[in-house]
């Protein structure tokens, strides 16, 4: 899609079931069907199973969904569409309440929709920071319960933070300057988020490694914590009495806009799936000059995620596996579950 869809240029694109499943079909299997199990192109089109392809070769019968986010959904495609749609392209992206009544669906479809969404936004494959990098943790406060009575600076979830340097001049990644220089005339690049539980070096020396190239500078406030690193170069800038936004530009305007789009979108979050809501600011914030080619991302159809059922999602146990229960019963365990881990509480 070369530009962004209208609301109604969006519904003439995907109208229906049929529209929905020939986008799936062209993105999967852009030469035709292959069977996934043997390779083989003889397949044929089931009349009695929505969008399943039968191989003439082993049997096998594979919908367009299967092994997507979407596997075994039974929710209509055109729900699915309309909340990547949704996701990808509001510039606070949605809660599961604000999915629930824009799409019409019941609450703990939509939290579940809106989850396996996000973990649809992190590409595994994605090249890490380069260049200069600005790094740095920060404390988001969070009611520590559901009572909307409580105060919400009851808890703290520790960030930490990386952001690109990038040149404005030629628009790459800033090179790297003496100790201490300035680095003037530049613009935010790509960023990397995670919750930690402490300020310990083996925490952020763990994200530093997993997010940032070997050989980057890293510009931070000089914790203790940063020393010892190998690999890389520490240009640390001691804030002192100085506000810590002047020698740390970038990364304290993430994070000032990660606290409001927390409070503004969820009315804080809470520990539960933190790094999925982090995980969703950084993908939003690295396209927020080109939102609109993330709609296929968001449905995971660009990086080819695994499917996550709810139990994966949440880190429970399939309570069906082994013991008989009435569909009600998990039903309700859903519906409450959802209800203590949405981001939004409210």
């Amino acid at each position: 899609m070369g530009k962004q869809l209208s609301l109604l240029e969006f519904q003439a694109w995907f109208p229906d079931e049929e529209s929905c499943a020939r986008l799936l079909l062209e993105r999967r299997w852009p030469d035709g069907f292959i069977c996934p199990k043997c390779g083989d192109r003889n397949a044929v089109l089931l009349a009695n199973r929505a969008y399943t392809y039968e191989c003439r070769g082993c049997g096998r019968q594979t919908s367009v969904t299967a092994g997507t986010m979407m596997h075994r959904t039974k929710l209509p495609l055109t729900v699915w569409f309309w909340a990547a749609h949704l996701m990808a392209t509001h510039s606070n992206g949605m809660s599961a309440r604000q999915l629930k009544g824009q799409l019409g669906i019941a609450y703990d479809s939509a939290w579940l929709l809106a989850q396996k969404l996000r973990r649809s936004m992190v590409d595994p494959n994605r090249d890490p920071l380069e260049g200069v990098v600005e790094i740095d943790q920060a404390e988001m406060p969070f009611r520590a319960n559901d009572d909307l009575a409580s105060p919400l600076k009851t808890g703290k979830i520790l960030v930490v933070g990386a952001v690109e340097v990038i040149d404005h001049s030629t628009g790459e990644p800033h090179k790297p300057k003496g100790y201490g220089a300035r680095y003037l005339d530049t613009l935010s690049g790509r960023i990397r988020l995670a919750a930690i539980p402490s300020n310990e070096a083996v925490h952020l020396h763990a994200f530093i490694k997993a997010n940032i190239a070997p050989g980057a500078t890293l510009l931070s406030d000089g914790h203790a914590s940063y020393q010892g690193l190998e690999g890389y170069r520490h240009d640390p800038r001691v804030v002192g009495n100085m506000a810590a936004h002047i020698p740390l530009k970038w990364i304290h305007r993430v994070f000032s806009l990660l606290k409001r789009w927390s409070l503004g979108t969820y009315h804080g979050l809470r520990p539960q799936h933190i790094d999925a809501y982090l995980n969703e600011f950084v993908f939003r914030y690295n396209r927020r000059f080109y939102r609109h080619v993330s709609f296929e991302t968001v449905l995971g159809l660009a990086t080819r995620h695994a499917p996550a059922s709810y139990w994966d999602i949440t880190g429970q146990e399939n309570p069906r596996k082994g013991t008989k229960m009435s569909r009600r019963t998990v039903r309700r365990r859903k519906t409450a579950d959802g209800m203590r881990q949405d981001g939004g509480g409210i």
